[in-house]
């Protein structure tokens, strides 16, 4: 298994494992015009790769400055196909941009959560991750 980022003319090998959280990007060619501005606004993805170079797992992240957080990684995806997960890829996936967002100077990690996603809840618990804050959302 192989961890490293994507370059941009390989991001539709992520598209299979975001599918799983993203449904709504049903063709790699929505996913991939769903990811151009945000490539303008620094995303980028990580995923552990099987050794046919197919991603089992993935994590999409921004590191952003804002007045309540500072400098700060946003954590915008993550999800291991089902068939992948009990292995340990999220796991060493938010391992990794922790790495990052240390590098690039952020003093904390974020990210949000759907309520129903009770397992993903645990991990990110056992992973040193708090509840500070509800995110709240109004569609437009």
């Amino acid at each position: 298994m192989n961890v490293r980022e994507l370059e941009r003319d390989e991001l539709r090998k992520a598209h299979p494992v975001l599918r799983e959280l993203r449904p709504h990007l049903t063709s790699v060619k929505r996913f991939l015009e769903a990811l151009d501005p945000q490539l303008d606004q620094g995303y980028r993805l990580i995923c552990a790769l099987d050794p046919d170079d197919e991603a089992l797992a993935a994590v999409g992240f921004r590191v952003a400055d804002c007045l309540a957080w500072g400098r700060h990684l946003y954590v915008d995806d993550l999800c291991t196909l089902p068939s992948a997960r009990g292995n340990g890829y999220a796991t060493l996936l938010l391992e990794r941009v922790e790495h990052e967002a240390v590098r690039l100077g952020a003093r904390q990690l974020h990210l949000d959560s759907g309520l129903e996603r009770r397992s993903a809840h645990r991990l990110y618990a056992s992973a040193g991750f708090t509840t500070p804050s509800l995110h709240f959302a109004k569609k437009l």
